[in-house]
């Protein structure tokens, strides 16, 4: 799986003129699942993202996790990231799971975060999505199982 990582202020995923998900402060996860992904790597991966200390200490340094500061998390499916972009202009994107098992991994992912952290808002997996951000920083973060 592939993770793509924003600190965030604020976020929101509108789906047809509406509002499905939204956090304040927090970490907003594109979340890419890939041919050979299992639910393990998923829930190693997760685990990671909960710990991993990118958000501000009192002073000034990235020493504290998202759960550290009480932060939401919004979840929003994006299968592009697994682009392949070695040759020609247009990519492919074979590496990406199936439909059906990206669905699987997606939502076993946001299941996962759901029973472990407090505050979770989604994307809606495979639909035409408009994420709105006020990144943090900024700070961008990639992450691979």
């Amino acid at each position: 799986m592939k993770l793509l990582l924003q600190r965030v202020r604020q976020a929101q995923v509108v789906v047809d003129g509406e509002t499905i998900g939204a956090i304040d402060r927090g970490l907003l996860a594109l979340v890419c699942a890939e041919r050979g992904d299992t639910e393990e790597k998923a829930d190693k991966l997760l685990a990671k993202m909960l710990k991993l200390r990118i958000f501000s200490d009192a002073a000034g340094k990235m020493n504290l996790s998202v759960q550290d500061v009480g932060g939401g998390l919004l979840l929003v499916s994006q299968f592009t990231l697994a682009a392949d972009t070695g040759s020609g202009n247009r990519p492919g994107f074979s590496g990406a799971a199936a439909p059906e098992d990206g669905r699987r991994l997606y939502d076993h992912f946001v299941a996962r975060a759901r029973a472990l952290h407090p505050v979770v808002a989604t994307g809606r997996f495979a639909a035409d999505m408009q994420v709105h951000l006020v990144n943090d920083g900024p700070v961008t973060i990639p992450m691979q199982s």
